[in-house]
């Protein structure tokens, strides 16, 4: 018998927010270890694909890719099945065009354009607040980087504003009532509202209560909510149906 992780993945097994049909083959691309978690990440094959048309088949996704022209985050990537998370910025070095990955309103993935100022920014999950060796406190981020000597008001679940190419915070924004914020997880993926309520249940499970701009409320767990901005105010731009 074989041994191991397996190397496949069967298209009826992938995420749902892949919106992979399933008509068009048996097989799915399985995602390689990366800075994002599986289950919250898009291959790179899929990004060329299926979302930008500029292959048919993998073959012609790994041209493209071996000639050193797809950014991510500010580097080269050249696997096809990097994976490539909410907020990541994807800049193609030939045509100038940059993207950046966020949900749409029904909790798939997608492509927003953005400009040359906002080429750099880039906004991050604090997932947790270390004090490492020689006491030096580090955070570490929902894409798996770890910035030492932050501002120590940041804490968990706030957000950083983080510049890929000087590799710093210029900014943070808190956790706090009356924050803007998207929904990374659950039914409710996708949406963006602004937090009013919080409350914790007798499990230390804490439950984040929202409401979106048309004062439509919903709720949701506290590990799914990615602070974007404050009041109405989002630090990026977002895709006009969300």
């Amino acid at each position: 018998m074989a041994h191991g992780l397996k190397k496949h993945l069967k298209r009826l097994k992938a995420p749902k927010k892949w919106a992979l049909s399933k008509l068009d083959g048996i097989f799915a691309p399985k995602i390689k270890s990366g800075p994002h978690k599986k289950e919250n990440s898009y291959p790179l094959s899929l990004i060329l694909r299926n979302k930008l048309k500029y292959a048919v088949n993998t073959r012609e996704v790994i041209q493209i890719l071996s000639q050193k022209m797809i950014y991510v985050d500010g580097k080269v990537r050249t696997q096809k099945n990097y994976p490539v998370g909410i907020m990541d910025i994807i800049s193609i070095k030939k045509t100038k065009e940059i993207f950046r990955l966020l949900y749409d309103s029904i909790g798939s993935f997608t492509l927003h354009r953005i400009g040359k100022n906002e080429s750099s920014i880039k906004i991050c999950k604090v997932i947790s607040v270390k004090i490492g060796n020689m006491g030096i406190p580090y955070i570490v981020t929902h894409d798996g980087r770890t910035i030492r000597y932050p501002d120590p008001v940041i804490k968990s679940n706030d957000s950083v504003i983080f510049n890929i190419f000087k590799k710093k915070i210029i900014d943070f924004i808190k956790f706090d009532i009356g924050s803007l914020c998207i929904v990374t997880g659950g039914y409710n993926t996708g949406k963006v509202g602004i937090i009013y309520y919080k409350e914790k249940y007798y499990n230390n499970q804490e439950m984040i209560y929202l409401k979106n701009f048309e004062e439509n409320q919903f709720f949701t767990k506290i590990s799914n909510v990615f602070i974007i901005g404050k009041g109405n105010k989002s630090f990026i731009s977002l895709p006009k149906r969300i």
